[in-house]
């Protein structure tokens, strides 16, 4: 097992890694629009929480060495489904063609007040 870890993603507010690869596999933590400069969470609303939350994921895979299309699949937590279709905007430029599996879910709250959190799984190479 080899823990991941880069400055350009919030480091871990708790007792568990950015990313773990192991089995062939890239597991990382979930991600909030959170600001690694500033460990603060972005201004803007959805729209920019969740270009952060991707900005921050592109760098966990990064430091991994893989791309978006090296991504198998993704859960996605929003605070509320109302927020579904401007989150989904950005989803979809971000992984461009590749389709990854995806899970949606809304829950009650999120860390820091935030709208929107995702994780992804993904095959190392």
């Amino acid at each position: 097992m080899k823990v991941i870890a880069t400055d350009g993603a919030p480091g871990a507010i708790g007792p568990y890694s950015q990313a773990i690869e192991i089995g062939g596999f890239l597991f990382t933590a979930g991600q909030v629009g959170l600001d690694p400069a500033t460990m603060k969470l972005v201004e803007g609303g959805i729209e920019a929480q969740t270009a952060r939350v991707f900005d921050n994921l592109q760098a966990v895979l990064a430091r991994a060495g893989l791309a978006w299309s090296d991504v198998a699949k993704t859960t996605v937590f929003l605070t509320t489904m109302g927020n579904f279709q401007a989150m989904n905007a950005i989803y979809a430029e971000r992984f461009g063609a590749h389709r990854p599996a995806r899970s949606t879910v809304a829950v009650a709250e999120l860390p820091a007040g935030a709208l929107v959190e995702i994780d992804l799984v993904a095959k190392t190479r």
